[in-house]
């Protein structure tokens, strides 16, 4: 597939080298690459070659915006592919969970590794909030930040000194264009394959979730974990103490979790460095 205009892709810092496992980072709604410094960072200074775009239409990258969870799987694929990258470990936070879960059902021979952060199956986006991206962006905005956080992050508490979590997101959300949020909301409400795309799933798979996640709580994610076939690997694991924006609140966990998972599964995949 030929990218016109090429859209962003964070590296971790390094260059992507033949010989090397890879892994892609997916951003969820109204996000962009930034969300996965830390874990794009040591995997690049690991043994790793890192993607981490910026989706169409967020970020750096130009659109068009790609308005379903089908089409962002497809373009997930093709993209990895135009740089020469055949095999891939996929991980996606929210609606880049659903991404990544598509996209690795789609082209199971290609995928080493599936971790689905934040996830949930089928994943319904209350009306109030999808409105709200249409009607009052700020007001979404608000509303995200209330949903996504654990309470001592509502209070300023924060996995880095000096930053407040939930005003570094609201400027995030901020910072896409008009209309981003909304059309990545309805994208996850209207996605509605992902028993069927679990149940194609080859790949270990490890379904990541935080105790204090309010839009997709640890007990949510039951039916999914179920829909995989008996002859895929399914781990589940929860973070204590975060909520949805885990990736923020607990950074070393999320991380250590990642790390962990494909260095437990190194037949898929090149032994990390």
């Amino acid at each position: 597939m030929t990218f016109s205009p090429i859209p962003y892709c964070y590296t971790g810092g390094r260059k992507t080298e033949s010989g090397r496992p890879t892994i892609l980072f997916i951003h969820g709604a109204g996000h962009d690459h930034s969300v996965w410094t830390l874990q794009s960072r040591h995997f690049a200074s690991h043994g790793w070659n890192v993607l981490a775009p910026d989706l169409p239409g967020h970020g750096r990258s130009p659109g068009p915006q790609i308005e379903s969870i089908e089409a962002l799987a497809d373009w997930v694929l093709d993209f990895a592919a135009s740089g020469g990258i055949d095999q891939l470990a996929l991980a996606g936070h929210s609606m880049g969970s659903l991404v990544a879960l598509e996209a690795a059902a789609r082209a199971p021979a290609r995928v080493t590794h599936l971790l689905l952060i934040g996830t949930v199956a089928p994943m319904p986006v209350a009306p109030p909030l999808l409105d709200a991206t249409l009607s009052n962006r700020d007001g979404a905005h608000a509303m995200i930040n209330q949903w996504s956080y654990a309470p001592r992050a509502q209070l300023g508490a924060s996995s880095i000194p000096g930053i407040n979590l939930t005003a570094l997101n609201e400027r995030l959300m901020q910072r896409q264009a008009a209309g981003v949020l909304h059309k990545d909301m309805a994208a996850c409400n209207a996605y509605l394959g992902g028993f069927e795309a679990a149940a194609r799933v080859a790949c270990p798979s490890l379904l990541l979730s935080a105790a204090l996640d309010r839009m997709t709580p640890p007990k949510a994610i039951t039916p999914l974990a179920a829909a995989f076939t008996s002859t895929a690997t399914v781990r589940k694991l929860v973070i204590p103490g975060a909520g949805h924006a885990m990736m923020s609140e607990a950074p070393g966990a999320v991380l250590d979790a990642l790390w962990n998972f494909v260095g437990a599964f190194p037949s898929f995949g090149q032994e990390p460095q």
